[in-house]
């Protein structure tokens, strides 16, 4: 089963793709990749479309499609989750049944990035004032139990020169490994009359062992302190 992606086709099945160079498959997954997430993040951005996984087997190609509200990604008897499903595999070329898309309900909102990012721009577009709509935001991620987050709003706000706003709240950490695993972080542009706003909102997660709501693995810094034995 086979797709073009910019003149030249990929195996969907890893073992099946011997005589494609490495480097052009990586590049043309990841090709692969953006365009779906571009056009789900368009399609379903009124259901909290919060990402998707690929997951590739012999028989077919599965896609993962996070949302928060799954009922109506899959739509009055799962027939919106068949239409684009339809539309994915004439697209990408894919074969009879050679793809399969399914809906996940996110565990926790308060933690995706890209849902607050995108229920932040909704309520900017709503006419919503940014210092409340950020706050509110900010309110409710700390809520979930996040370490920390940060949202940055910047273009025109008010008057005609454009500017900056951050708000932030908790702990965050900005470099290393450990910035890349616990960082959550989405970008969003808003359309007003007046130009456009970009929204960036990153969400420290906590630490889980169980690896639900936050990596598994602990921050390289952080001691714990035994009880001193009696």
């Amino acid at each position: 089963c086979q797709r073009r992606v910019h003149g030249y086709s990929t195996e969907n099945n890893y073992t099946m793709a011997k005589n494609i160079n490495k480097k052009r498959k990586f590049v043309a997954d990841g090709v692969f990749y953006a365009e779906l997430n571009d056009f789900l993040r368009r399609e379903l951005a009124e259901d909290g479309y919060s990402g998707l996984e690929v997951r590739v087997t012999p028989q077919r190609t599965e896609i993962i499609i996070r949302a928060t509200r799954t009922k109506e990604v899959l739509g009055e008897k799962g027939q919106r989750i068949r239409e684009l499903t339809s539309v994915v595999q004439k697209r990408f070329n894919f074969p009879e049944a050679g793809v399969e898309l399914y809906a996940e309900r996110v565990q926790n909102r308060g933690l995706s990035a890209i849902a607050q990012a995108e229920s932040l721009r909704y309520k900017l577009m709503g006419g919503l004032a940014v210092r409340r709509a950020c706050y509110g935001v900010l309110r409710f991620v700390m809520d979930n139990n996040a370490k920390g987050c940060e949202i940055i709003v910047s273009g025109k706000l008010r008057a005609q020169r454009a500017k900056s706003m951050k708000f932030k709240d908790g702990y965050m950490i900005k470099s290393g490994h450990p910035a890349q695993m616990f960082v959550d972080t989405a970008t969003r542009h808003v359309y007003l009359r007046q130009g456009v706003l970009g929204i960036k909102v990153s969400i420290m997660l906590p630490y889980d062992p169980s690896g639900k709501m936050g990596p598994s693995v602990p921050q390289p810094d952080h001691v714990i302190i035994p009880n001193p034995k009696e």
